[in-house]
Parts: structure tokens; sequence; C-alpha cells
């Protein structure tokens, strides 16, 4: 295995065509050589050709990952491309991936990675080319298709990317199981084996899942499949074709197009597709702390970031527009008692949601609220402000809209709704941050579609709401502390997450009611505290009213956490029972940690703190909080590394910590 980049070298330098037509291996290894993909062509036992089918596998530490897959495009008109070719060259690269993030897991990224650039062509004619870009990082493995311009070809028109991911093992797998290619991605993720999901007893049928996946092999691998950069094409999901219970792996699904249903992509060359990633790792933390999906993304193109700006934000909806007199009231002088909040909270941001839009036309005003005044008083107290559009009036209106909320001084917008993932829809996105950028407004992706490193390329996107978050708990019995417990190691692995923690009214789960009037949460207010590390939340909201807040000691945790990080270390963890996540700011670090229903004892080492001595603000669960939620004990206690501490976590409890470096110390 050491020797497997320079044994790429030589076959890329030294082999002659002839020779290496015929199916020799090509092992890509990571820098630091425990992860390997190889690629190889496999003749199909009824070809007399010298070409074969295009496949891949993938190893960890020795031990076979994914075994071997195959590669190829289902092409509309003509035959799979990738079914019946030979390598022609092979390519090797080494890079680095140097760049900053404004509101990233980390600030600062270097990550090292092998490349090659594999060239194939067909057998038989017309000879089409097809070339395979793949690179791999001491946490990942990631490929590409790439169609260069040619003569056998001049466009694509894509019925289906047959892309196998064959696991070795029928590992256990978090699923976020979709009912079809036009949904919100809002729903829990289910831990069933990938075998779960096959065809049985020869009924057709077939479950849609979305990314990213998260799957356990045990004692060989965590694993999360997803994908990066999809400017171009359309989102990836995965089925499990198999027909019985020992199939235990998955093909890709694109989503197809809104005008033809039988098409994914259509497009001219020279094409790529997006990036098929595979992060890999010991521990489920170390997913989380992977910046893959993020390298494999074009860099910025906003070149005055100046005015980008992570932040808090007070918010009208969760509340149900509660006003100072405890009434309901979506009028401009109760959005000011918002706003008034947020300013005295030194939060930098106040949201205003749906309704303020006369229906659909977001050129127009309702008249119960006067944005541009709002937004005036907001300023005289250093307040900005957000508004919520509904997507499909961002598609038809954007072009004028955006420069007139710019000119209303509007900092951001919440587009909502986008259910889409197709090859148009993936285009809303970047026409939407682009345009954006240019009226110097910041986005948040409400009902979207899984993070894929867009976010990199223009850092105005903030935010994704793509999970189960305190709206969804409002009226129905959802989102509860095990699913909060889910989703660090599923969909914030692939990048930020818009969840809106939060909430005051915290009820044990045989108490919660759903409401849209004093809604409650489930779980301790610790937990709701330790929401706002343990999740990537770079625009954040602070959800419930006003009132909720008031004189609640622990709020002052709320007021003190940022929304931009330097660091990141996943503690501990294990997905549906528990995590650990500590965070740096400056020279401050934070601390969350939550629980499933099942109360339990956490020991953290405190290992990632920097020398000298902190002193430690503590917002942990009293020790009645298992039966009364509202219940935090705050406490301090002067700490330094290599010290350990012990979590007590109650029943659907959490912790929260502000480590303060003491001066001179």
């Amino acid at each position: 295995m050491k020797n497997s980049h320079l044994a790429l070298v030589f076959l890329a330098t030294t082999l002659a065509y002839e020779c290496f037509a015929q199916s020799i291996p090509v092992t890509l290894s990571s820098p630091d050589q425990r992860l390997a993909i190889q690629f190889t062509t496999i003749a199909a036992k009824e070809s007399s050709s010298s070409g074969g089918k295009l496949v891949y596998s993938v190893t960890f530490r020795g031990k076979p990952v994914l075994d071997q897959s195959a590669l190829s495009l289902e092409l509309v008109g003509q035959p799979a491309l990738g079914a019946n070719v030979h390598l022609v060259e092979a390519v090797p690269a080494k890079g680095s991936d140097d760049y900053s993030l404004l509101a990233g897991k980390v600030s600062s990224v270097h990550d090292q990675y092998n490349s090659v650039l594999l060239r194939t062509s067909e057998t038989g004619e017309p000879h089409r080319l097809l070339n395979i870009e793949a690179r791999a990082y001491n946490d990942g493995v990631a490929f590409r298709y790439v169609l260069p311009e040619q003569d056998a070809m001049k466009e694509v028109r894509l019925k289906q990317e047959n892309t196998e991911f064959r696991i070795s093992t029928d590992a256990t797998t978090w699923a976020l199981a979709l009912p079809n290619y036009r949904s919100s991605y809002e729903s829990e993720y289910v831990k069933l084996p990938i075998t779960a999901f096959s065809n049985q007893g020869g009924v057709s049928s077939s479950f849609l899942i979305g990314m990213p996946l998260l799957m356990h092999s045990p004692g060989i691998a965590w694993m999360t499949l997803t994908e990066a950069d999809l400017e171009g094409n359309s989102g990836m999901y995965v089925t499990n074709p198999s027909g019985n219970w020992a199939g235990h792996y998955f093909v890709s699904k694109l989503s197809p197009r809104f005008d033809d249903a039988n098409l994914a992509l259509s497009t001219t060359l020279p094409h790529h597709s997006a990036w098929r990633v595979l992060i890999v790792g010991d521990e489920p933390g170390r997913l989380m702390e992977s910046n893959i999906v993020s390298d494999l993304n074009s860099p910025n193109r906003v070149q005055d970031t100046s005015w980008i700006r992570p932040g808090k934000a007070s918010w009208n909806w969760w509340a149900g527009d509660i006003g100072p007199d405890g009434k309901a009231a979506y009028t401009t002088k109760n959005m000011e008692y918002y706003v008034d909040f947020a300013a005295q909270s030194g939060f930098p941001y106040m949201l205003l949601d749906a309704g303020w839009a006369d229906g659909r036309d977001i050129l127009k005003q309702r008249g119960n609220v006067d944005v541009p005044e709002l937004v005036r008083y907001a300023a005289a107290k250093h307040v900005k402000v957000w508004i919520w559009l509904y997507s499909t009036s961002v598609m038809d209106q954007m072009k004028d809209a955006f420069p007139l909320f710019e000119k209303w001084g509007v900092a951001g917008v919440k587009i909502d709704f986008i259910n889409r993932d197709d090859q148009e829809g993936i285009k809303f996105y970047y026409d939407v941050a682009s345009l954006a950028a240019e009226h110097h407004l910041m986005v948040d992706f409400h009902g979207a579609s899984k993070p894929w490193g867009i976010e990199r390329t223009y850092p105005n996107v903030l935010s994704y709401e793509a999970v189960l978050g305190a709206e969804n708990s409002k009226v129905a019995r959802r989102d509860s502390p095990v699913d909060r417990t889910v989703f660090p190691f599923t969909r914030m692995v692939a990048g930020p997450l818009d969840y809106t923690p939060g909430g005051f009214n915290n009820v044990t789960e045989d108490e919660f009611v759903g409401r849209d009037q004093s809604p409650m949460i489930m779980g301790t207010r610790a937990q709701q505290l330790g929401l706002y590390v343990v999740f990537q939340t770079p625009f954040q909201m602070v959800s419930d009213s006003p009132q909720a807040y008031a004189n609640q000691p622990a709020f002052k945790f709320i007021q003190d956490v940022p929304t931009q990080w330097d660091a990141m270390h996943v503690v501990n963890g294990e997905p549906g029972e528990f995590v650990t996540i500590a965070r740096s700011h400056g020279k401050e670090w934070y601390l969350g940690s939550i629980t499933n229903w099942t109360p339990r004892e956490l020991h953290v080492p405190l290992d990632f703190l920097g020398s000298g001595r902190y002193t430690a603000e503590i917002y942990e669960d009293a020790a009645d909080a298992g039966v009364h939620p509202k219940n935090v004990a705050i406490r301090k206690q002067t700490v330094h590394k290599g010290e350990q501490l012990t979590l007590h976590l109650a029943s659907g409890g959490g912790c929260a910590i502000r480590f303060i470096p003491e001066a001179g110390k």
C-alpha cells in the first residue's frame, strides 16, 4: 500500500497503450496510506473484447469497505457509457486545499490529497471518451465523471447515472427515506441494515434515500455517503435494487427534470458530474470534523465579503407573533417588539417570517407590516432585518426583487419550500446565491436539499434547513432528543443547518402536546442551550418569544454563544444516543453535550483547551431536570487542559459550557 502512489506514476508514464488497455488496476491512496480507492475494468463472461465494465473499490486500513462497484452513465438513445471501455491513461497528481471559510466548521482549512485522472475509451464504435477524476484525502475518497469535448458525442442527455456502492458488509445505516424527489428533506433518520431497503419476496418496491447517508460496518469503518459541487447537475439519491435479504448495496438515482421525468440531465460538453463522496473514519465523530464536502467545491466567487456576517436573530414565527401584551398581531408595531428584543439581547438580526408580501407577489407589501419602515426602525437600534420569501416567487421575481430589497436595506432572505433538486432546481440555488451576492443579501435556504458545499463558493449562503427542527415539533410529535442526537452524525456532516433551537417551554416526553400557542419543546432547557454549540448554524434563530426569556438566567448563554467558529472537536458520541462537541471562537471555547431519553454520565477530557487556566461557565441539568425540564443549574469552575469534567445529563438533557481564558494565568 505504501508504494501505491509510486506505482500509479509508473503506470501512467511507462506502460504502452496496448499493455495498459488490459485491466490493470489503478490504485490511489490517501496521504496517510490508510485509505485507498482502486479502479479497473472487468470483462463480462460472454464478451471476447479487450475492454470491460469500469469498476472501483475502496479499502480502509487494508480492509474492504466497498467491493467492486460499477461506474456507468445511462444515456438517452445510446448504449451505457462505462459498460465496455479500456483504460487509456492514468495521470497522477497531489495537492493541498488551503483556504479560509467565513462560516464553516473551521475558519482555516488545510487538507492534503492525492489524485488521479483516468482516461478511458470505448472498445468499439463510436469510441466515446469517459474520464474519471478521483481524490483520496486522509478522511475520505471522492470521484466524479468527466465528459470531455469529443467528436463521438456533442451533448449529454443523461437518463440516469448508475453508480454502484457495494458496501462490503450489511452495514447498519441511519437513512433518510423520502417519499419522492420533491421533498423538503424534513424527516427522521431511520436506523436499519442495508438489506432492509431491498426488494423482498418478488414484490417490486424501493426506498428513495436522501444524502448524506451514515453507515457503520462494525470492525471496519464508519462512513458517510454524500455528494459535493452540484453546479450544472441534479441531486443524487440512492436505492437498494437487490431482490433478496442478502443484497447490501446501493445504486445512484438522480433527481429527474420537471419537464421530462425520464431525463436527469441535458447539457453540452465538456461536462463533469457532481463529486461522489465517501467520508471514512474510525469513529463517527471524525466524519463530522471532515471538510471534504467544502474542499471539493469551487473557491469563493464573492470578492468583498465584509458585509457577510453570521449571527443570531430574534424570530416572530415560533412564538406565534406574540406581542408585549401577550396577544398575537402581525403588525409593524409588534415586529418592532422583536427588534427591540434583538437589540437588548445583543443580536444583530431580526427575522420577519411569512405574511408581509401581497400573496405571492414579493414586489408588493400586504400592508400589515411595512418592511422598509421596520428596517429603518431596526437600523436605529443597530439591528438588521431578514425577510421570508416563498421560493416560486423568488424564481419568478428575484431579478426585480433583490435590487428592491437592497434598496430597502434588508440584510438577508430566507427562501422556503424549494422542494426540488433537479437540474433546474440546483441552478436556482446558484442563481439565487450569485444574484443575492450582487445585492449584498445573505441567504438561508429553507425547505431545501442537503448541503453540498455551495457556501464555500458563495459565502453569503449561511444555512440550509433540511432536517426536523423546533418548527416541526410545534404542532406534531416530531423532533425529539433522539432525533437531535442523530442529526450531527448525519445531516450536519455535509454542512451548516438551520435548526431553530432556543425553546424555553421545556417538557418531558409524556407532557408534550403539539400546539401553535405557547408551543412546547421536548427535552430539557439545558439541552436547548447545548444545541447552540452542537449544531453548526451561522444564521441562528432564538426561537421563543421575548417573554419566555425574561428574567431567565440561562438565557445569558444564548446571548454569549457565537455562531462563527475557528475550530471544532467531537469529544464523544454515538448516533441516536448522545454527542459532545467543543468549538472555539478566538481564544474562547464552547462545549455542547446532549443525550436522548436515557440519562447518562459523560466524562469529557479537556484536551482541546489551550494552555493556562480557564473559567468554565457551566449550564447543566438541575438534579430534578428529568421531571422538571426547565430547571438549569448554573455554576463556575476553574479548569485547565488535561483535566476531565464529568457531565450528568438528565433524560432528554444536556449541558452547555463557555470556557474563558483567565488573563495572565
